[in-house]
């Protein structure tokens, strides 16, 4: 798989300025399974996926490979620089922040085509100035736990989307 910079990698499905109807943004993840998992649930489902800013692995890595299995063929899957690169590719763009550091239940949104979910990475989360904007939000867990694994999360939220606008 070869990766450019701020461009779009898989050129036989989309074009970068067509809008999925489902955005999965990973900001800076770091376990190069849970990526791989994440990129299968995007092709299953038809959603883009955003890697933004540096990345903890290859996405070469056997270990990406693997996860994605033979599916990393039919991910609208993209390289960006940073949150900014997106935010200016994409400036009419709902952005959603899911953290364990807002009272606001994923459940309680209305969810539109074209919604951007952003992950942070799986040790530390996404940085204090997302996870305070008024779209951040949880996914309720009992207190005491860190947080779900980020593939899992991925899945609770991108599945709570398809539910209310349908693939």
């Amino acid at each position: 798989m070869l990766l450019k910079q701020n461009t779009y990698l898989n050129p036989k499905t989309e074009k970068i300025n067509k809008m999925s109807k489902l955005n999965i943004v990973l900001y800076e993840p770091e376990i190069p399974q849970n990526t791989g998992n994440i990129a299968r649930l995007c092709a299953c489902t038809g959603a883009s996926l955003f890697l933004v800013g540096k990345l903890g692995f290859s996405l070469s890595s056997k270990y990406t490979k693997r996860a994605g299995l033979d599916y990393w063929d039919s991910v609208n899957l993209y390289k960006i620089d940073s949150m900014e690169e997106l935010f200016k590719q994409y400036p009419d763009g709902k952005f959603y922040y899911l953290t364990t550091k807002s009272k606001k239940k994923y459940t309680d949104i209305r969810f539109e085509a074209g919604d951007f979910l952003v992950f942070g990475p799986e040790t530390r989360g996404l940085p204090e100035e997302y996870v305070t904007k008024n779209t951040a939000l949880t996914i309720p867990m009992i207190e005491g736990q860190r947080s779900l694994n980020l593939s899992n999360s991925v899945a609770i939220v991108a599945y709570e989307v398809i539910r209310q606008i349908g693939l």
